[in-house]
């Protein structure tokens, strides 16, 4: 399927219907576009299990909790990460109910995107005009469960706050804004009535109960001297943190890979500090 071919399939609200509407208007035309996205039902709590990785979690059914001591931590209901990512939240996903915050390379946020509708969740992206559809493609993304606003209004706070009634997900562009305190323990009350989960980058969030921060150390493919900057881009290398009211910042470095038409998602072995070794031996 080509991008171009199903923009119009997951552009739900485009800009110009919202142009020139009262904030009452566009929570209207909001609530009417959701009426007509299919119900979640329960089937987007994700049974987290011990597993070889898979390049995305894919299973999105209910299961029956595993009596493994891992799994035995991770009882919160979660929305699927790319597997790479599983060992590095403390309970192996986006937890349902909360907020958290996205900031530094795009990637990391596509790729979230990319692992819950391929999983045949709802997600709905509002203030993120940019939002790179074909990454998303790239990395398994469902663009049929996929909604854009790309221009929110004045008030992308409140568009975000109404779309957490109707989808699993909801990715919130702030734009270099701040949510006050106040207006923040508002939402995560509604995000924690309805079960879904919010994404917000591009600003701060106060009290979100997970922050996740991307950057880039690396690129495989482009030359080096006189060569620098020259050759085909196969991949990419991430540095992701991930940090929490309850949990000690926790790092894994990602490849992220061209690999048979799709980017795959590879953890980096884990080099254990030598100090460590001789401690335990």
């Amino acid at each position: 399927m080509s991008v171009s071919g199903a923009t119009a399939s997951v552009s739900a609200v485009s800009p110009d219907a919202l142009d020139g509407l009262s904030l009452p208007e566009r929570v209207a035309l909001l609530r009417s576009r959701m009426a007509a996205v299919p119900s979640r039902g329960e089937t987007a709590s994700v049974r987290i299990e011990n597993s070889d990785p898979v390049p995305i979690r894919s299973d999105l059914e209910d299961s029956e909790p595993s009596t493994s001591s891992v799994s035995a931590v991770r009882q919160r209901p979660v929305l699927p990460v790319p597997s790479a990512l599983i060992d590095v939240l403390p309970h192996g996903g986006l937890v349902r109910g909360t907020v958290a915050s996205v900031s530094g390379a795009g990637s990391l946020l596509i790729g979230l995107v990319a692992a819950v509708t391929g999983a045949g969740g709802h997600v709905a992206v509002v203030g993120q005009p940019r939002f790179g559809l074909l990454a998303a493609v790239e990395m398994g993304a469902q663009l049929s469960k996929l909604a854009l606003i790309p221009d929110p209004g004045p008030d992308p706070v409140e568009v975000a706050a109404i779309l957490l009634d109707g989808v699993d997900l909801v990715v919130l562009g702030l734009g270099g804004l701040s949510v006050s305190p106040t207006r923040a323990r508002a939402v995560v009350a509604r995000a924690r009535s309805k079960g879904s989960t919010l994404l917000a980058t591009d600003g701060h969030w106060d009290g979100a109960e997970l922050r996740l921060d991307a950057s880039v150390h690396g690129y495989d493919g482009l030359g080096t001297g006189r060569e620098l900057g020259r050759g085909r881009l196969r991949g990419v290398r991430l540095s992701v943190c991930a940090r929490g009211k309850a949990m000690r910042p926790r790092t894994v470095r990602l490849d992220l890979r061209a690999e048979n038409g799709r980017i795959e998602w590879h953890a980096e072995p884990h080099e254990q500090n030598p100090l460590s070794i001789a401690v335990s031996t």
